[in-house]
């Protein structure tokens, strides 16, 4: 099974994107996608693997954040 989650692209240096998660910045390879500054791209495993339109991104994210709450719930 594959688990990605959508990033917003805030600096490209070669092929190597800083990616915002809700504000903790990480580095992703961006070599396989067309990607720019303000993108927001799918992440998997380090490596950006879709561009994604900011509306879809942030309802993937909403529904991420209701699984996250799902469990931290059910663990109590």
């Amino acid at each position: 099974m594959c688990l990605a989650v959508p990033g917003k692209i805030v600096r490209i240096e070669g092929d190597i994107g800083d990616v915002d998660f809700g504000g903790v910045i990480r580095k992703a390879n961006i070599a396989m996608v067309e990607a720019k500054v303000g993108d927001w791209a799918v992440i998997h495993a380090g490596f950006a693997i879709e561009i994604m339109d900011e509306e879809d991104a942030r309802e993937t994210l909403k529904l991420w954040n209701e699984v996250l709450e799902s469990e931290h719930t059910s663990i109590r």
